[in-house]
């Protein structure tokens, strides 16, 4: 067989039938910007754009073998960790991925949905920061996740950034879709610097799955050989097209627009 060769990326996250985050919207991000997905999935929930009615976890021994077989398998070039549902789970991951340093690692610390309900227990949280934080090449949560981190519900992002880099992070993206204001600041931090990301605040109720197509978007940068600012810069615009071309749909927090790059147009 000739012709192009796609980069490979894995998602490790939980299913939305819904279809606007999660694996689903994972995959989504990944194809929109020419990479091959791979997903494993940690738990079958029960959402729909209106909130998240019930959440069932695969035992992690299964989510440890899923990621296990993949990275076997497939010459995966990024990683993007989503939903973990407690210690347990994290614990399998950290243990697939271990001896696979060379492949980078974006950690979306999904604590709540959209409409929050809790999808993190307490265990989790400490598997978390204490042995997937340090694997991460960066960490994406927005700013209550950013506070949980860091221990300090008062500080600044910028200093947020900072606290969570002290905990062992390489770098370290706070979304500010969680901010108020009519503008939207996202910053990104590294050992050696930091840039925002600021646009004007979109009046649109199409934002469910926001933060997970974002860490998509830097997993899929990553996968093709972008540096960290680059494919935070890169996915920054996708995530911004996305929400400006997004349309009503369901009766709740509707989706964005994932699929913009080959749909530029509705009929």
């Amino acid at each position: 067989m000739t012709g192009r060769v796609w980069p490979v990326a894995l998602t490790i996250a939980g299913s939305d039938p819904s279809g606007g985050a999660g694996l689903q919207g994972d995959l989504k991000t990944f194809a929109a910007l020419e990479v091959y997905g791979a997903a494993a999935v940690t738990a079958i929930t029960v959402q729909d754009t209106r909130g998240v009615e019930d959440v069932h976890l695969l035992p992690p021994a299964l989510v440890g073998r899923q990621v296990e077989v993949v990275l076997d398998d497939l010459p995966v070039a990024a990683v993007k960790i989503g939903m973990l549902g407690d210690g347990p789970q994290a614990q399998a991951v950290v243990h697939a991925l271990s001896g696979k340093s060379d492949i980078p690692v974006v950690l979306d610390p999904v604590m709540r949905s959209s409409s929050g309900q809790s999808l993190l227990a307490e265990e989790g949280l400490e598997t978390l920061l204490n042995r997937l934080l340090p694997l991460a090449a960066v960490v994406t949560p927005n700013l209550p996740e950013a506070r949980v981190l860091a221990g300090e519900p008062d500080a600044p992002p910028a200093e947020l950034a900072q606290l969570i880099l002290a905990r062992g992070a390489r770098a370290v993206l706070v979304t500010g879709g969680h901010g108020r204001g009519n503008r939207v600041e996202d910053i990104l931090v590294t050992r050696t610097g930091r840039r925002i990301f600021s646009r004007v605040r979109l009046d649109t109720s199409s934002t469910h799955g926001t933060g997970c197509t974002l860490a998509a978007a830097v997993t899929a940068g990553l996968a093709r050989g972008m540096t960290l600012e680059d494919g935070v810069s890169m996915a920054w615009e996708y995530v911004g097209r996305a929400l400006e071309t997004a349309w009503s749909l369901g009766h709740g927090r509707g989706p964005l627009h994932h699929m913009h790059p080959f749909w530029p147009e509705r009929v």
